[in-house]
């Protein structure tokens, strides 16, 4: 394949990655631990965490790992917040020879059945707040050693009073029964007593089961291997490049990390990027609340902030964030779902830096392609592929198709997953004869090689034979300035088979459906003109702040 887009990439960003300075993402981690001792690694509520305690703390949980007699390669779930103990447990799963099983704690019972089952996993830590649910489903699993942390564990003599104000104020534990189950502290302890062993580990084995959020279907665990993380890890880094300082000489960066670390685009972009560069990684438990997370951020020199188009939206709208000093920051990467332009332009007038769009999936570790970061204006597309990755746009019978056309994104890369855990035949269908992922994602790529996303294959409406793309329609809604957030399905039709029909929760109370219907007409040729438009509090999401059509859609077909 041509790669043209590297005529487009920025001076000083390598075509290539070099994958093999690391052995495994253990590596990756203990040279960082070595490197930045001194350096502050993690702070939650103020308290911090060095590079050289998490060293420790993460030995001493592999070792009791390994002494419950888990073989190499055994899965071990981590159902936790942004707290100090997910660094603290992913760094140990992955130096005891494990795989590690990103659980959201807001799941389900029936979610978080289907997810232990399906992995298989053995062992699970998990925060009491949500221990109560997997009391609910443990018995019908193979877990076999429950580890029950605290949000105080590690916040020394404050700790207690943070698990008081937890438990009995804010009675944010409910009732729970874990048998046989150990709290976080005492399993500490427990494992100070033992010694790590050894473990020989390689690109080829499994670093992470990433479960699909589930928007298309049922959820699959991608099989994100070593060399597929740290690829992506070097590859963000290479993209970075021009805007970032050399790690080894200049100031330590401040990471904001409001996205949850179980979703991969927070665990790679955020968590292991910011080991990888000695960086401070600011963990927000409880992004939904803006005036405390605002509060969280005034107190750090923020440089690298990875969020979605929603988080950036809520936070232009609290008026104590328009105070903050805006001076440190160097990258502010949007992924997970569209920016919209609206956003993007008051983003960058306020702060002064610019929101780089980007693409990814659980499935490709997950960066893919973004958006030069040394750019000053919204481009409206999802850039350019990363270094070492090719992306193709096909047509229905996997061939490419010329400049311009939308077709479906295919994706090779070293950052690509292995497949679908236990899933063959999933597989099978997501892949081409020569090693391109199919992301059921409609795209299109221009002479440049920069792409620009049409939909998915399954949100796109079909009004009178013509093709409706919802981040369109979207993307012109947000611009008007009564309206907060939108969202866009489509609903049947008698006459033209489909309508389109708008969700919009609203900026001005005032704002109406004629007010807003006028304003589309202007902006939106006849077919792709919302038919219905209904007026909502709020719009379903997902714990990253993705914008659910599709439950949208369902809550149609039920009525």
């Amino acid at each position: 394949m041509d790669k043209i887009w590297l005529k487009s990439y920025p001076e000083g960003v390598a075509a290539e990655i070099d994958c093999t300075q690391y052995r495994s993402l253990a590596h990756l981690l203990e040279e960082a631990f070595r490197k930045y001792a001194e350096r502050n690694a993690y702070v939650c509520m103020d308290k911090f965490l060095t590079y050289g305690e998490l060293d420790k703390l993460s030995q001493q949980m592999a070792a009791w790992l390994q002494g419950k007699g888990l073989k190499q390669g055994a899965r071990v779930a981590i159902m936790l917040p942004n707290v100090l103990q997910y660094p603290v447990a992913m760094a140990a799963i992955l130096r005891a020879g494990y795989t590690v099983v990103n659980v959201n704690p807001l799941y389900t019972p029936r979610e978080l059945q289907h997810q232990l089952s399906d992995s298989g996993a053995e062992a699970i830590v998990v925060l009491e707040n949500f221990a109560t649910t997997l009391g609910q489903v443990l018995a019908k699993t193979q877990v076999k050693h429950v580890i029950v942390a605290a949000m105080g564990d590690l916040m020394g003599l404050k700790g207690a009073m943070v698990n008081f104000v937890v438990r009995n104020v804010k009675k944010m534990v409910p009732a729970y029964a874990l048998p046989g189950s150990i709290q976080f502290k005492k399993m500490l302890a427990e494992g100070a007593r033992q010694t790590l062993q050894p473990v020989k580990l390689g690109h080829a084995d499994i670093a992470f089961l990433q479960y699909t959020g589930g928007t298309t279907g049922v959820s699959k665990g991608a099989v994100l291997l070593h060399s597929n993380v740290i690829a992506n890890v070097l590859q963000n880094e290479a993209w970075l490049k021009p805007v970032m300082p050399d790690a080894a000489t200049a100031p330590q960066l401040d990471f904001i990390c409001a996205l949850p670390l179980y979703h991969i685009y927070s665990l790679t972009v955020s968590a292991l990027m910011g080991m990888r560069l000695g960086g401070m990684n600011v963990l927000i438990p409880n992004p939904r609340d803006i005036p405390g997370f605002v509060k969280e951020m005034a107190k750090y020199k923020i440089a690298v902030f990875p969020a979605v188009n929603t988080l950036y939206n809520a936070l232009l709208n609290n008026a104590d964030f328009a105070k903050l000093d805006f001076s440190s920051y160097k990258v502010c990467n949007g992924g997970g779902m569209a920016v919209q332009q609206a956003v993007a332009d008051r983003w960058l007038k306020l702060t002064g830096c610019p929101i780089i769009e980007g693409y990814g999936m659980s499935e490709t570790s997950p960066v893919v392609s973004a958006n030069r970061c040394d750019i000053q204006e919204f481009s409206g597309t999802i850039g350019l592929p990363l270094p070492s990755t090719e992306i193709g746009i096909l047509d229905d019978d996997g061939e490419p198709v010329p400049f311009g056309e939308a077709g479906e994104i295919a994706i090779r890369g070293p950052q690509v997953m292995a497949g679908y855990w236990r899933r063959d035949d999933e597989t099978a269908k997501s892949m081409t004869p020569d090693g391109f992922f199919k992301t059921g994602d409609v795209g299109k790529m221009d002479e440049r090689g920069y792409i620009r996303i049409v939909d998915r294959k399954k949100d796109m409406i079909i009004v009178s034979g013509f093709n409706v793309y919802p981040n369109e329609v979207e993307g012109v809604v947000a611009g008007h300035p009564g309206v907060l957030e939108c969202a866009c399905i489509g609903v049947p039709d008698a006459n033209a088979g489909e309508a389109v029909k708008l969700f919009v929760v609203r900026k001005d109370p005032n704002l109406t459906v004629e007010q807003l219907q006028q304003f589309c007409k202007r902006e939106l040729t006849a077919y792709k003109k919302p038919k219905y438009i209904e007026f909502r509090d709020e719009l379903p999401k997902t714990n990253v702040g993705k914008i659910l059509r599709r439950q949208l859609r369902d809550e149609k077909q039920a009525a």
